[in-house]
């Protein structure tokens, strides 16, 4: 078969069926039905070990679109060349970094392999056992009594085990799908991050800069009252102290903006990206939001919640598979032989299946059991934590959304006007040295407060769009699986 028509049919085989298997109750265990969990474990098994309220259903999932479709990127975002990238002039765009992140990110391609391994098992633990062929021989050398055959041997696999296999092991691979979106969700959030860390960075160095100017003809000015005798050398000098502490706050806002340029690049995928200036994206408006509105949009939408109830699925649907295992699988057996003797064709035919008289597969099903109240209970788990990280991300948004609406609004306009007035009536005469020295820091440290808060509010509103995940460069989880359930189907014991 030609590799194109084989690479052909294998990806369209990459779409997988959807939600968990449905199942009659279990060892007292019951499965969902459409995808909708609908009672609870046994207090036997597990104390509080109850099937989750709800459960989002785990829809189609591609592998393709999964690591071609960005999540909230313009379709028409830039995507250039590596080296092109690092030699790139001009400015920066957030759709533009975001675009190079899902395409380089190793992260990405690591949790895609992994999904590409589960669907490799999920396809072999499907497949039928091959037939055998051979020969036989009886009393041979026997004087003319001689007998001598062909035989065809095959096992037949009951009890639907093979087709079992690959529903449990389907749920594996849409697992591993939900972990290749959560690994784009995480690297799209590290690019906002990071990327909204080196903008407040390079706006720091702006306001620094552009302040330099302010506190220059402070200096200036201060000389000039000492030179018509209204000031002191201590001004000229309190002046100069405060034009150096600015000159040393703009060479560290230089350095952060250097190391989250850096942090940034790494993200993206090319470490060697020259810093250039970043495009400020529209700004976040300040929105009061119904932070348990935000967490039911979370709890829908979230992959790694649909993640971890693709592996309740899979658990639920190995109980079933276990279930079936002591039905013992038909070897058959059939060839045709002569007879020296006799010089006649002769058939023979032999069939034969293992009872399941001290094997009934019991501690399998215990532990397949077992495995779907830890999936449960993880399933649990992940809501938690959902509710937990955006109950601090929540504290996070409000608090800088409080903070940008007081400085925009009042603190910022106020100081710059008391700098204005404060600046012109020192110049004349008016104001005292310390009043104007007061005025230029409570400007300065103003706007950088302001820089601050529209930064929070940016992260923390990246935080909720990437779904509360994050780490585009943290390890991957890997599939568990191999074909060990083909063996254990083929398995006569």
């Amino acid at each position: 078969m030609p590799y194109r028509f084989r690479k052909a049919v294998f990806l369209a085989g990459l779409s997988l069926s959807a939600g968990c298997a449905t199942g009659r109750p279990l060892n007292g265990w019951v499965f969902f039905r459409d995808s909708q969990p609908v009672a609870e474990a046994p207090a036997a098994v597990v104390q509080s070990g109850k099937t989750p309220d709800e459960a989002p259903e785990t829809p189609e999932v591609s592998l393709t679109s999964l690591t071609l479709t960005a999540p909230d990127v313009p379709a028409d975002a830039a995507v250039t060349s590596e080296a092109g990238a690092e030699n790139l002039q001009g400015s920066l765009s957030l759709a533009t970094l975001e675009s190079w992140a899902l395409t380089r990110n190793p992260a990405i391609r690591q949790a895609s392999a992994s999904a590409y391994k589960a669907m490799g098992f999920r396809d072999q633990v499907g497949l039928a056992p091959n037939p055998t062929i051979g020969f036989f021989g009886e009393q041979i050398g026997d004087d003319g009594t001689d007998q001598y055959g062909a035989f065809v041997a095959q096992d037949f696999i009951l009890g639907d085990k093979l087709r079992l296999n690959q529903t449990v092991l389907s749920h594996s691979v849409q697992a591993q799908l939900w972990e290749v979106e959560s690994q784009r969700r995480r690297v799209i959030t590290d690019v906002r991050l990071r990327f909204y860390e080196a903008l407040a960075a390079q706006q720091r160095l702006d306001a620094a800069t552009s302040f330099e100017k302010v506190l220059a003809e402070g200096v200036r000015v201060a000389e000039v009252r000492k030179d018509v005798a209204e000031g002191t050398q201590s001004e000229i000098l309190l002046a100069k102290i405060q034009r150096s502490e600015l000159q040393i706050l703009r060479q560290k806002a230089g350095i952060a903006f250097d190391a989250a340029w850096k942090e940034l690049a790494a993200i993206v995928g090319v470490r060697t990206l020259e810093p250039v200036s970043l495009e400020a994206p529209a700004a976040v408006l300040p929105e009061t939001k119904q932070w348990e509105v935000v967490y039911q949009d979370i709890v829908a939408r979230s992959p790694e919640l649909k993640a971890a109830h693709a592996r309740l699925c899979r658990a639920a649907s190995n109980v079933e598979r276990q279930q079936v295992q002591p039905i013992p699988n038909l070897e058959l057996t059939a060839g045709m032989g002569h007879d020296l003797a006799t010089d006649q064709q002769f058939g023979r035919v032999q069939a034969g299946l293992p009872v399941p008289l001290y094997n009934k597969n019991q501690g399998n099903i215990a532990a397949a059991d077992a495995e779907y109240c830890r999936a449960q209970q993880d399933y649990r788990r992940v809501q938690l934590s959902l509710s937990a990280r955006l109950a601090r991300t929540a504290q996070e948004y409000d608090a800088a959304r409080i903070a940008l609406e007081k400085y925009e609004q009042e603190i910022v306009p106020q100081a710059a006007e008391s700098l204005s007035l404060t600046e012109q009536g020192y110049a004349a005469g008016e104001f005292g040295f310390l009043q104007a020295l007061t005025a230029r820091r409570v400007f300065f440290e103003a706007s950088l407060e302001l820089i601050n808060a529209r930064r929070d509010l940016a992260q923390s509103a990246a935080t909720i769009d990437g779904l509360l995940l994050s780490g585009g460069l943290d390890s991957t989880v890997d599939t568990a699986e191999d074909d060990g359930l083909r063996g254990q189907a083929l398995s006569p014991q």
